[in-house]
């Protein structure tokens, strides 16, 4: 009988030891598929996001943590583009991921381009909520009305007046440079361009949902278009005063407390080099806060803005651009290969040289290293992520990722032998001079066969981004031809890439842009930089 229990408590132990273990080993498996499958939690605040275009604005709120948590959810992004769209639902599918993006993202920017394509299959919960969440769909159609309609009353029933309004309308009839061009086209009629109308339709949806704060951004030259007279900038802050909100200045130019007209329209010019960008980009941008959130006593002391001013150095194209992996430009036509092209570039400097020789009596140091054997050979990333070694940790830590191996959409565009001669001596003169050659400085063998070249119009038609200050604006034109956005290294000879242009707007180097090459530096240049869209979503948080 002892034999027998004995017998049976060893088995009853070994029993209870392989229970237990299969009880570890299935909450180990649970937690392993759990941390990157568990769909995250709802914010504090609902975030709707028009106009939305690859999502920069939104991306700035969804990446916002306080206390370790995401107050902010986006839940409504509207795009009409259907590549932008495309690029924003993927970022909106990557944000349902609490505790990271999924492996398989990254295998994908590293190279296995497969994974991409087997993500919502891989995670049909995150990229259903995704699908719901981003929506293709153009404001201002019956359809669109429709769906937002339908989903603003769900969000209100689900968030009440915890919600928040962010968006920027169609900037080309409001830009100069749109206003230019629409000027030259016969039969251009302005008032039938319903593009400059559709801030409207954010006024609709600001006054349906009644958010306890907005942010609208747009162009600078929205404060002196006028096409009926009045200028449009007045129009709309009265109307927004009227559905009952008071307006907040980020960071206004001129420090000064608010008057009893509130802020005056310059007052909402953003200039990001002031607030630790690497890019001199102005752009009006429009808070508003609830009068229910704030009365007149809390107002004054807005006055000074929302943003302070950063006491640091400006943060300069060296800082985020030098460190990538250098890359040459590629060459028009045919008959590309690393071999013509440094044979060619070898041709340019010599051209160049000859043609300016006192250039070359200032950059003896520069000299001595632009040799055809240390030239780039390749035209696309192969490895690598690197940064300027002075850029300060905070943008640093919000550019790099430390699971990339390398940079996606860092390739280059092709360039006639005649535009890389211009290249390689602007990025010469800038080297010397610390300023972009303009039209006169252009010595006459390599002036282009333009009409307008000496008419004053386009002196700055070539104008190399200067390692030392902030960029200029980073626009969607340049996916025309990129003389605006030279690179400054004479031995890279190009124009910026789609990588370099993303990372002048603050976009961390994890996110991808959908469409071809052109596409995608169009909806860089159209974005609100994320860098810029975080600390607005801080000191919103803050207030509320």
């Amino acid at each position: 009988m002892p034999d027998v229990l004995l017998l049976f408590s060893t088995n009853w132990n070994l029993l209870g030891i392989f229970i237990h273990c299969l009880l570890i080993s299935y909450w180990i498996c649970f937690l392993m598929s759990s941390s990157n499958s568990n769909p995250k939690p709802k914010g504090e605040f609902a975030v709707i996001d028009l106009f939305a275009g690859p999502g920069g604005l939104a991306e700035g709120f969804a990446s916002f943590r306080s206390s370790g948590h995401r107050p902010f959810s986006i839940v409504l992004s509207a795009e009409k583009d259907s590549v932008a769209h495309q690029t924003l639902l993927l970022r909106t599918f990557l944000h349902q991921f609490e505790s990271g993006f999924p492996d398989e993202y990254y295998d994908f920017l590293n190279g296995d381009l497969e994974q991409k394509v087997n993500l919502p299959d891989k995670y049909p919960e995150q990229w259903n909520a995704a699908q719901d969440i981003a929506r293709k769909i153009e404001l201002g159609t019956d359809r669109a009305s429709d769906c937002i309609k339908t989903k603003l009353q769900a969000i209100k029933e689900e968030y009440g007046a915890k919600t928040i309004l962010l968006g920027g309308p169609p900037c080309q009839p409001y830009s100069l440079a749109g206003r230019s061009r629409n000027a030259g086209n016969d039969g251009y009629d302005v008032a039938e361009d319903t593009r400059h109308t559709l801030y409207q339709e954010y006024l609709r949806v600001l006054e349906r949902l009644k958010p306890v704060a907005f942010v609208m951004e747009n162009v600078k030259g929205m404060l002196s278009f006028a096409p009926t007279g009045e200028p449009i900038i007045r129009r709309i802050l009265n109307d927004m005063e009227k559905l009952g909100y008071r307006l907040v200045a980020l960071c206004p130019k001129v420090g000064r407390l608010l008057n009893e007209m509130g802020p005056l329209p310059e007052d909402f010019v953003v200039y990001t080099e002031w607030h630790g960008l690497p890019q001199a980009r102005h752009r009006v941008i429009i808070v508003g806060l609830s009068k229910e959130l704030v009365d007149d006593t809390e107002y004054e002391k807005l006055g000074g803005g929302l943003l302070s001013r950063s006491k640091s150095r400006s943060i300069t194209v060296r800082d985020v651009l030098e460190g990538m992996p250098k890359v040459r430009s590629g060459i028009s036509k045919s008959n590309d290969s690393p071999e013509r092209w440094a044979s060619e570039w070898s041709q340019a400097f010599s051209k160049v040289k000859e043609l300016r020789p006192a250039l070359f009596n200032h950059i003896s140091e520069l000299k001595a290293s632009m040799s055809a054997d240390s030239l780039p050979c390749a035209r696309e990333d192969t490895k690598g992520a690197g940064i300027g070694g002075e850029c300060p940790d905070e943008l640093r830590n919000w550019l790099i990722d430390p699971k990339l191996e390398r940079l996606t959409l860092h390739e280059t565009r092709s360039h006639m032998l005649a535009d890389r001669e211009r290249y390689l001596f602007a990025a010469v003169y800038a080297h010397v001079n610390e300023i972009s050659a303009r039209a006169k400085n252009f010595p006459e063998e390599l002036a282009p066969d333009h009409k307008n070249w000496n008419s004053g119009k386009f002196a700055d038609r070539y104008r190399v981004q200067l390692w030392n200050k902030p960029s200029s604006t980073v626009t969607c034109h340049m996916s025309k031809d990129g003389h605006y956005y030279i690179h400054p290294d004479p031995m890279q000879c190009r124009s910026l890439t789609v990588r370099e242009a993303a990372r002048l707007q603050t976009f961390p180097d994890n996110y991808f842009f959908e469409g071809n090459r052109t596409e995608q530096y169009i909806q860089v240049g159209n974005a609100v930089p994320p860098f810029l869209a975080r600390q607005i979503a801080k000191v919103l948080y803050d207030l509320l």
